[in-house]
């Protein structure tokens, strides 16, 4: 029986940080208030004009490519989850695919929002376990500033720009992606979201004038959803494949709040000293958050090591994973 395990992975941050100093320079806020609420003292921002989310995806995959010894060619499928796409179409996928080089890949976005990184990784290992690819690529690239309103002190503190890419490849090992539970409730839709831009709400002068291309999160609705859907998805599959808090060795959330995080991990019965967090100098990065902490911490992951991954995002869309580490 073939599983799929993660043979490689590596992340992509922009040069240029927003601290809390800056920040309260352009909006009514201050560095109390911020890492008090959220936990963050800073987020990269990409400011290299004419640049997208594309831009962030490719530097991760080149590197994952470098550190994997793989060819370009030998890649057969790449994934992308992104909230920021470079346009509406193409995929950003097939600009990051064109981008390295990969010229005999498919390529294809996912939106499944901040969970978009462990969606992308069931759809990879699916792939893999069935035969059909033995070399995918899963890049998660957010530059996140592109939706942010950093006239709102409510949400532009949040957010910062990223990307983080795995190879997933065929093993017979008990190894790799193990299991996954993800749920979608339409009724989270009004809650986070950008109102305009998209089909409904297409762009004129006045969804500008009323700033409706940016971000908007009613940010208790999210945090109240978002703990106890991280909570309830980690603690299910942990269940149902007979795990205890003592057999894990790593909860690895969305970064999205400490606040968040450290009611998740509490209320679940796991010690901080297994709790991976990289949000300080990061900010919530959508999708990204999750491969960029996995990269930062790689070194003190060993092979065998039994992961959760979780995520929380808009749709509302939510889920868990678990992951036995190969690297």
């Amino acid at each position: 029986m073939l599983n799929a395990r993660i043979s490689g992975i590596a992340s992509y941050l922009p040069d240029d940080i927003l601290d809390n100093e800056m920040l309260s320079k352009m909006v009514d806020t201050n560095d109390e208030w911020i890492t008090t609420r959220v936990g963050i003292k800073e987020r990269r921002i990409l400011k290299k004009e004419n640049t997208g989310s594309s831009y962030l995806g490719i530097k991760a995959v080149e590197k994952l490519l470098e550190s994997t010894g793989t060819k370009p060619e030998e890649v057969e499928l790449v994934i992308c989850a992104t909230s920021n796409p470079d346009y509406r179409f193409p995929s950003t996928a097939s600009v990051i695919a064109h981008g390295c080089g990969l010229s005999g890949a498919y390529a294809y976005d996912i939106q499944a929002a901040c969970a978009g990184f462990i969606v992308a990784l069931e759809d990879a290992a699916a792939y893999v376990k069935s035969g059909l690819r033995k070399k995918v690529v899963v890049v998660a690239a957010e530059k996140m500033s592109s939706m942010v309103n950093y006239k709102d002190r409510s949400t532009c503190a949040l957010f910062g720009d990223g990307a983080g890419a795995v190879l997933v490849e065929p093993t017979e090992e008990p190894v790799g992606v193990i299991d996954a539970v993800f749920h979608v409730d339409g009724t989270g839709l009004e809650h986070l979201y950008m109102r305009a831009g998209g089909s409904v709400h297409p762009a004129c002068q006045e969804t500008l004038d009323a700033g409706d291309h940016y971000l908007f999160q009613d940010g208790r609705h999210v945090y109240k959803h978002a703990v106890t859907d991280m909570l309830t998805s980690s603690l299910s599959i942990m269940e149902r494949n007979g795990l205890s808090v003592e057999d894990i060795n790593w909860l690895v959330p969305h970064q999205a709040n400490l606040r968040i995080i450290e009611a998740v991990s509490s209320r679940a019965g796991v010690p901080s000293e297994k709790v991976l967090v990289n949000i300080e100098h990061t900010g919530n990065t959508s999708a990204a958050s999750i491969p960029l902490c996995l990269d930062e911490y790689k070194g003190r992951l060993k092979k065998g090591d039994k992961i959760i991954l979780t995520a929380f995002g808009a749709g509302f869309t939510w889920g868990a994973m678990y992951l036995i580490w190969d690297l």
